[in-house]
C-alpha cells in the first residue's frame, strides 16, 4: 500500500510502498477514505514532540472496514468507521473510572515477538498514535475505531476523528461549559473552530473568537462566535475585560499551543473562571502565572482529546452534523491527494487553512 513515511524530523514525508500485515484476533483492517492533515502531525514532523522513526503519520481519519480478526464482534466488513487515536483498553483505572481518553495501555499494540503491523523492505515501521492514517489502509485495534451512520460523508467524518472531538469535547466534557456563560477561544484553526461550535451547542451566551487572520475570524462567526477580536491589532486581555464590563470570561480555551496565548487565557478569566489548554505546547516550555492571579478561584487545566468517550460522542457528533448543528462543511479548506501531503503540511505553517483533507478514493 502507498503511505506517507517520516524517516527524519524536519524532512518531507516520503510516499513509500509499505507492507501491511493481516488482522490478528482483535484487529481491524480499514480502507482509508479520508484523512485530515492536523497540526499535531506537524508537531511530530518538526520534532517538537519526539516519536520513534520511521513512522507513517496521520491520525484523523475515516474509512470502510475490509477485514476483521477472529475475536472482533463490534464491526464487520463494509461498516463505515471513524478512527480515534485515544484507543482504550477498557479495564485499567482510567478506563473503569470513565476517563477513557487517558488510557495509556500498551496491550493494544502488537507484542514485540509478533510480526509488526507495518514493514518496509522487511524492516518494522512504527505506527503513529495507534493509527497511521496517511496510508491507503490501516490495521488497528478494534478499540481505536467507532462505527457510524453510513449516511455520513466520510471526508467530513474524518474530522470528527481528532479536531472536532478535541474541540467540542474540551468544551462539553473537560470544562463543562454552562448555558448562558461567556467563552473565549484563542486560535481559530480546526480545533478552535470546533470549540466555538461546541460552545454554541452547549448554549454559551457570548462566544469570543481570537485570531490574527480576519478570514478565520469571519469563519468563526459561522461556527457560532458572537464577537471576534484580531490579536494583531489589539490587546486581547484588555479587550475581553472591556467587552465583559471589567469582569472577564467564565471559560477560555487555548487552541494554538503557545506560551503567550496560554498566559493570556488565564489572565482573561473572571472570578471562578477556568482556562483550558487544548493546544500542544512544545516540550520544555514553561508557563508563567503570578500567584495573586489564583485568588478568587481561577483555574487552569489541560485537555486530552476533549476528555472523550468516543464511541458515545462520535455518533452524536454525526447526528449533530446531519441535523445541521455541526458545521463541518466549512471546516474543510481543500481536498488533496496523498502525493500532496507535504503541501498540506506546509499549509499548516501559515495558519491560513482550517483543514486539508487527503482523499484516497
Amino acid at each position: 500500500m502507498k503511505a506517507a513515511l517520516l524517516r527524519e524530523t524536519n524532512q518531507p514525508l516520503e510516499i513509500a510502498d509499505v507492507k501491511l500485515s493481516n488482522p490478528e484476533s482483535r484487529e481491524v483492517r480499514i480502507r482509508t477514505v479520508a484523512a485530515g492533515v492536523c497540526h499535531s502531525d506537524l508537531h511530530f514532523q518538526d520534532g517538537s514532540y519526539p516519536y520513534p522513526l520511521p513512522a507513517v503519520l496521520g491520525h484523523e481519519s475515516a474509512g470502510v472496514v475490509e477485514a476483521v480478526g477472529s475475536d472482533v464482534s463490534y464491526v464487520k466488513p463494509g461498516d463505515h468507521v471513524i478512527t480515534c487515536l485515544s484507543a482504550f483498553c477498557g479495564h485499567c483505572e482510567d478506563c473503569v473510572t470513565g476517563h477513557l481518553s487517558l488510557c495509556q495501555s500498551t496491550e493494544l499494540n502488537r507484542a514485540p515477538d509478533r510480526e509488526p503491523r507495518m514493514t518496509l523492505d522487511g524492516e518494522p515501521v512504527n505506527q503513529f498514535l495507534n493509527l497511521s492514517s496517511f496510508a491507503e489502509n490501516m490495521l488497528i485495534h478494534e478499540h481505536a475505531l467507532c462505527k457510524v451512520n453510513p449516511d455520513m460523508p466520510l471526508d467530513r467524518a474524518a474530522l470528527i476523528g481528532c479536531g472536532v472531538t478535541t474541540g467540542i469535547g474540551s468544551v462539553i466534557h473537560t470544562a463543562k461549559v454552562e448555558p448562558g456563560s461567556t467563552v473565549c477561544v484563542v486560535g481559530c484553526g480546526g480545533i478552535g473552530l470546533s470549540a466555538i461550535n461546541g460552545a454554541a451547542i452547549a448554549g454559551a451566551g457570548r462566544i469570543f473568537a481570537v485570531d490574527m487572520l480576519d478570514n478565520k475570524l469571519e469563519l468563526a462567526r459561522k461556527f457560532g462566535a458572537t464577537d471576534v477580536i484580531n490579536a494583531g491589532t489589539t490587546n486581547v486581555v484588555e479587550e475581553i475585560r472591556e467587552q465583559t464590563g471589567g469582569e472577564g470570561v467564565h471559560y477560555s480555551f487555548e487552541a494554538i499551543g503557545l506560551k503567550t496565548t496560554t498566559e493570556q487565557c488565564f489572565k482573561m478569566l473572571r472570578r471562578g473562571g477556568t482556562a483550558t489548554v487544548i493546544g500542544m505546547i512544545p516540550v520544555g516550555t514553561t508557563i508563567e502565572i503570578h500567584g495573586p492571579e489564583f485568588l478568587m478561584e481561577r483555574k487552569i487545566q489541560g485537555s486530552n482529546m476533549g476528555s472523550n468517550r468516543f464511541r458515545v460522542d462520535m455518533p452524536r457528533f454525526v447526528d449533530f452534523y446531519l441535523s445541521g448543528r455541526l458545521h463541518l462543511d466549512d471546516l474543510i479548506s481543500r481536498r488533496i491527494k496523498l502525493e500532496d501531503v507535504n503541501e498540506g503540511m506546509e499549509a499548516l505553517k501559515t495558519g491560513e487553512v482550517a483543514r486539508s483533507v487527503i482523499m484516497f478514493d
